[in-house]
């Protein structure tokens, strides 16, 4: 794969500004969103709460939530992606209550929200989850001390929301660092609100009573743009990825290097590009600024390509290993244990049918069926919809062969919002 191609809007930036459009009392004008499933999603959620939503183009939205109505959201459209639960923040702090199914998304083993309801409670709140759904109630809140046990995006997300509009100031400790709650931080701001410390480990927010409207272009997708680089030394291309921001992506930009693929970084591109064979390498995910889980599918595919043994560890999602098996059928050998997958590399991968389980490990093996030798059909690649942005066109621009079975009918296209 040769070429250049444009990183587009991050999925999970904008679906944690999406739910803190409610906030606003005035007009909300968002570019840079990414026209993906999850998002697509989200203002259908968005537009059943009463939310006038507008497209100013594909990626250019204007928003206009003066006049909500209810605070409880539908069973069909939350189960369908794990950042719905970022509603019950948003709910409680503009209607001061929420009724929410437990969100769905993609099986990655447990994800319980016991941080997101601490925090609700030490914010004043009363939290209960009953017949699966999370009842959330306060007459006002009230800012407080809070101690996240473990480092949460989705906690920090929700938490920042509520704790925007509550009385007084918030400091919420092992807070999420990810350039995603940045982007969250910078439009709550806009709209008036008082957040300092985002992308550290502690933040504070002073409470406040009204917020008005924004103008705001959701940051690039960091996850995209790391897909694409992998994908270029997988394949032994040379791809110019532009639209990003290098300093998200060091740690992919460091692992890269040390399996012999060449990155050059400029301002808002990175050029990677790989002539020689790769070298083997251990790879552990953690929390920004450390390598993504979200990668790390695709870094174990790239990893069957290297000479010799590698490691990756899962210190994330316990159940991010869904993938392996149909790697396998490709012809990969790997081998789990617990946590930790041991990648004997060095072979050929075949072209074989596979499923994709989720979002990711679609992503994965896309990039598979591009090493390998034969065709490889994806069924359940629906999955992929959910977090890429023309993802066929990307791909095919560089000189892939990617191709769907099917193109969407016309009641797929008429249930799209405006």
């Amino acid at each position: 794969m040769t070429g250049r191609v444009k990183v587009s809007g991050s999925k999970n930036a904008a679906l944690a500004i999406l739910p803190a459009v409610l906030l606003a009392s005035e007009k909300v004008s968002l570019s840079n969103v990414p026209d993906i499933t999850d998002v697509r999603t989200m203002l259908r959620i968005l537009e059943g709460l009463g939310v006038t939503i507008r497209r100013r183009g594909r990626n250019a939205l204007d928003f206009y939530p003066s006049r909500l109505r209810g605070h409880a959201l539908p069973y069909s459209l939350v189960q369908k992606m794990r950042a719905s639960s970022y509603l019950m923040g948003a709910l409680l702090a503009r209607l001061g209550r929420a009724t929410v199914p437990v969100p769905g998304g993609c099986d990655l083993g447990p994800r319980p929200i016991d941080q997101h309801l601490k925090g609700f409670a030490a914010l004043g709140a009363r939290c209960e989850i009953e017949h699966g759904l999370v009842k959330l109630e306060a007459e006002k809140l009230r800012g407080g001390h809070i101690y996240l046990d473990v480092v949460s995006v989705g906690a920090t997300v929700n938490l920042m929301l509520a704790a925007a509009a509550a009385e007084g100031r918030t400091v919420l400790e092992n807070a999420a660092k990810e350039p995603e709650i940045v982007d969250l931080a910078n439009f709550l701001n806009a709209m008036g609100a008082v957040i300092k410390g985002a992308g550290t480990d502690v933040i504070k927010i002073e409470g406040v009573k009204r917020f008005g409207g924004a103008v705001h272009a959701v940051i690039p997708d960091r996850i995209e743009a790391g897909t694409f680089m992998l994908a270029a030394a997988a394949t032994g291309g040379d791809l110019v990825i532009g639209e990003v921001i290098p300093k998200h992506m060091e740690a992919v930009t460091a692992k890269l290097r040390e399996m012999g693929a060449e990155v050059e970084v400029a301002p808002e591109q990175i050029r990677v590009r790989r002539k020689g064979p790769l070298l083997s390498s251990d790879v552990k995910t953690f929390p920004y600024p450390g390598f993504p889980t979200d990668l790390q599918p695709l870094a174990m595919v790239l990893l069957t390509a290297a000479e010799g043994t590698s490691v990756i560890t899962e210190n994330i999602f316990e159940g991010r290993f869904r993938h392996v098996d149909e790697l396998k059928k490709m012809g990969a050998q790997i081998k789990i244990e617990g946590r930790t997958a041991v990648i004997n590399g060095g072979g050929t991968l075949s072209g074989a049918p596979v499923t994709v389980t989720d979002l990711r490990a679609g992503a994965a093996l896309l990039v598979a069926g591009l090493m390998a030798k034969g065709e490889t059909i994806l069924s359940q690649a629906e999955h992929i919809y959910r977090g890429y942005e023309k993802i066929e066109e990307k791909f095919s621009s560089l000189g892939a062969y990617v191709k769907p079975l099917r193109e969407r009918s016309s009641e797929e296209v008429a249930r799209e919002p405006l």
